[in-house]
């Protein structure tokens, strides 16, 4: 029996969201050029949320939320890779995202929930603050889903 390429169960894309350490995040400068960098991410209230968090970064504003402001078109992408090309799957979220800076304080219901998303799916946030400071946050919400994977047996399982 032939194998086809297929899309993620819309099961197997829900799992994925809430458990795929990582994601990468394209986004466009103000030059045109693409920018794509590795990024944490949780998903509260119809958004993913990545936050710009206290591991070591250069200073100043990084260059995902300078273009995020400018552009809110952006993707996160989520893959797969093995050498057993039947087990192949990517996952593409594009979205309109915003910088979100919440006063210190005074985040709000919205942030409060992101972050205690974050903290539960990433331990590592028991010693790395969730946001630095100044607090940023990078929410995207989603305006189209689009997945591939190599067939059935590359169907990402929960567990």
């Amino acid at each position: 029996m032939p194998r086809h390429a297929m899309r993620l169960p819309d099961r197997a894309i829900d799992h994925l969201l809430e458990a795929w350490p990582a994601a990468r995040l394209a986004t466009t400068g103000p030059d045109g050029r693409p920018h794509l960098v590795p990024v944490v991410f949780a998903r509260e209230g119809g958004r993913i949320w990545s936050p710009v968090d206290g591991k070591p970064k250069a200073g100043g504003v990084l260059a995902r939320v300078r273009n995020v402001e400018h552009d809110p078109r952006v993707s996160l992408l989520l893959d797969h890779y093995e050498a057993d090309w039947s087990r192949l799957w990517w996952l593409r979220i594009d979205g309109e995202a915003s910088a979100v800076r919440p006063e210190p304080g005074e985040q709000g219901r919205e942030v409060a929930g992101a972050v205690a998303a974050l903290r539960r799916k990433y331990p590592q946030y028991g010693t790395v603050p969730v946001l630095r400071d100044p607090p940023v946050l990078i929410a995207v919400r989603p305006t189209a889903i689009r997945s591939w994977c190599a067939g059935a047996a590359a169907v990402p399982e929960e567990g």
